[in-house]
């Protein structure tokens, strides 16, 4: 699991772009629905989720307004902006190549000489 972790650490905005592309949610549900995508197995401390929402509603990526939650208390509700749709599609390709490199070199087996 603490593997799990440490490569969150480089992709947490990939992730909470991906999941406010499904739609518009108060920061404790990206963090759900993160959760929920990865079966549990991507588990994000609110201590990293509120400042990396921050950081990305400060560089244009997602916006929030102020409404209420299912439980009629006072939430700041994000969403994606076309900027952030932008970044996301740029981290997926990143991510996607990045990804298949590391499947071929772990699919690599040794050569004879």
């Amino acid at each position: 699991m603490a593997k799990a972790r440490d490569l969150l650490q480089g992709t947490l905005d990939l992730l909470i772009l991906k999941a406010l592309s499904l739609g518009a949610m108060h920061g404790y549900g990206v963090l759900l629905r993160i959760e929920q995508l990865s079966q549990d197995i991507l588990q994000i401390p609110q201590g990293s989720l509120y400042p990396a929402l921050y950081r990305l509603e400060h560089r244009g990526w997602i916006c929030s307004e102020t409404g209420s939650s299912d439980n009629n208390r006072k939430a700041r509700f994000y969403r994606l902006t076309p900027r952030g749709r932008r970044q996301l599609e740029a981290e997926e390709e990143q991510w996607n190549r990045l990804s298949g490199a590391v499947g071929q070199v772990l699919r690599a087996t040794e050569v004879s000489s």
